[in-house]
């Protein structure tokens, strides 16, 4: 171990937490005020540089890092990427439908428009799986992929190659700063690890096209995928693009995506067979933007940085430029995830399992080509474990925000600022607390991407379907909003456990099982009708009203408006040329 390397990445990750610290305790217009709007919604003050760099900071960690680039080396490839580039289009649709509305309505949370339209049960329906979920997958996992990442790193150093340990250090370290200084303290610190972030990924993409120029042809080619023609001989002739191409995609792009284990079909295809198990080409049509949407535009740790926006405008500007920066993803996380697997193929062997462990793909490349250079490694190992720590203080941040402004001050009445506070730090504390004790837990699935997107297929698709009768049916009857989730947590169970399994027993669906993006559609739908159903039975005799927030500047950006376009244009491109 390099102590250089070890000081300098110690002090930068303690260096950003300080500044954040800091940052959160100077007031943005001289009023030293601590009320929950200050600590939760960083007094709603953001620009919007630093509600893009929060939001892609709060997205991006080793859940892409260790999990989607985990899939990419397996046989999935460029199609995870759709998870990316589909995003960078929701966000734009999120920036002009979504944010409008919430921030019309002055919210704290995303559960309380529920009860603006919906009623009360409808938000507590929403907020305490949304707090469970936060907790126990989306905060666990996010520490279990980080010290996954670190242990896989520093696997022969003792301490820092244990998972367990790495868990509670990664978790202390995050809520040391959201504990004090709330949103704004993410939202500063997140500028540092976004930036960071970026330049860190370009430097392993970098490497790692370099050490596949390098490496001799005779090697490479044992990690060819079966349905490519390409020879030692073309291999040799290649440059590192081409050698990319013709390992993955062959060498007239014959090597097409095939249903099968890993190696045996073409690796650099957006779309692929209806009958593949996890994104097959039908889930491009409903099934992955149930989540997208969900995730980018009613997910309270994402969407908080924008209800913290200095205006419409700003949190519009914020969120295209968010939506930029994920049209970059793919290529720090997908392509390197790909390469992985063609350079270091012996090294995602778990020879204790005897099966591959593609988990491990992005900390073997990382562990290969960076860790030699200790005035490097410093960097990329800050920026990953920044990414790590980012992402965790906004899940913790809000966690406690929905606890307390959507569970205990509505069963108190709790109107005091102060104490409102200090109960959200509290929330913190039990957190972090419970989320470490679970993540150790989580080394026992196979991919900890797929445990993630299968347990919102519970959520998702529900809530997506009430929020948009919401929006656009104003005589849905109030106890939808509550109706609504529930029948989507049982069709989701049924097509899992019941539905599903006699459906493909009987022939009666396209494939040998349902993937879990049709599986949200087939819900999302369900959903939807029995809303259409009971509001054509039952409407509301007078629309919702609506709370209005006239402090807040609603005047859209014409400019955020043209990027937006732009961007979706700039996406379309992208799945041309890898489709």
């Amino acid at each position: 171990m390099n102590i250089l390397e070890v000081a300098l990445f110690l002090g930068s990750v303690i260096g950003v937490i300080a500044l954040g610290i800091w940052m959160a305790a100077e007031p943005d217009d001289g009023d030293p005020t601590n009320d929950a709007s200050d600590y939760f919604l960083a007094g709603r003050g953001l620009t919007w540089w630093l509600v893009g760099f929060s939001l892609i900071a709060a997205n991006i960690s080793t859940e892409q890092f260790v999990g989607m680039s985990g899939s990419a080396a397996n046989w999935l490839g460029m199609a995870i990427a759709s998870y990316e580039w589909m995003a960078a289009v929701t966000l734009v649709v999120v920036g002009f439908l979504f944010l409008p509305r919430f921030l019309k309505a002055g919210l704290f949370t995303i559960p309380e428009f529920l009860e603006y339209r919906f009623g009360p049960i409808a938000r507590l329906v929403m907020a305490i799986p949304a707090v469970v979920t936060l907790v126990f997958v989306a905060t666990s996992s996010v520490i279990f992929s980080g010290a996954k990442f670190i242990s896989e790193y520093y696997n022969t150093v003792p301490v820092l190659n244990n998972l367990t340990a790495m868990c509670w250090l990664i978790a202390l370290f995050a809520a040391a700063y959201v504990f004090v200084g709330g949103l704004k303290a993410c939202a500063w610190t997140d500028l540092v690890w976004g930036s960071a972030l970026i330049v860190g990924g370009i430097v392993v993409m970098t490497m790692a096209f370099i050490q596949l120029s390098d490496r001799p042809a005779e090697e490479l080619i044992e990690t060819k995928v079966a349905n490519s023609d390409a020879t030692v001989a073309d291999l040799e002739e290649a440059g590192f693009w081409r050698r990319f191409i013709l390992l993955n995609d062959g060498v007239d792009n014959e090597a097409v995506a095939v249903n099968g284990p890993n190696g045996s079909g073409g690796k650099t295809h957006m779309v692929r067979p209806k009958e593949d198990p996890e994104l097959p080409w039908t889930a491009l049509i409903v099934g992955l933007w149930i989540p997208n949407f969900f995730y980018w535009g009613l997910n309270q740790y994402i969407v908080q940085r924008t209800l913290g926006s200095k205006s419409l405008a700003e949190g519009q500007k914020g969120i295209v430029f968010a939506a930029f920066m994920k049209l970059l993803i793919p290529f720090l996380v997908v392509i390197p995830g790909i390469l992985a697997y063609n350079l270091f193929a012996e090294d995602l062997f778990n020879s204790t399992t005897n099966e591959y462990d593609y988990d491990r793909a992005f900390p073997v490349l990382v562990r290969n080509l960076i860790k030699p250079y200790p005035m490097i490694s410093w960097f990329i190992l800050a920026a990953l474990s920044g990414a790590v720590i980012s992402s965790l203080a906004s899940m913790l941040n809000s966690a406690s925000t929905l606890a307390t402004m959507d569970l205990y001050a509505k069963v108190t009445h709790e109107k005091d600022q102060n104490k409102l506070v200090m109960v959200g730090r509290v929330f913190v504390v039990l957190f972090v607390l419970l989320s470490a004790l679970v993540a150790p837990s989580l080394d026992n699935f196979t991919s900890i991407f797929t445990y993630i997107q299968e347990f919102q297929g519970f959520i998702s698709p529900g809530i997506l379907a009430v929020f948009l009768l919401g929006f656009f049916s104003p005589r849905t009857p109030k106890y939808y909003g509550t109706l609504g989730i529930i029948v989507n947590v049982i069709a989701y169970g049924a097509f899992k456990w019941v539905l599903g399994p006699i459906m493909v027993e009987n022939g009666w669906w396209y494939a040998d099982q349902i993937a879990f993006l049709d599986r949200m559609a087939l819900c999302f739908f369900i959903v939807l009708v029995t809303g259409l159903v009971v509001t054509l039975v039952n409407p509301l005799k007078t629309p919702v009203l609506m709370p209005v927030n006239e402090k807040m500047n609603l005047e859209s950006s014409k400019g955020a408006q043209i990027a937006g376009g732009l961007i979706i244009l700039a996406t379309m491109g992208l799945y041309y040329y890898f489709w």
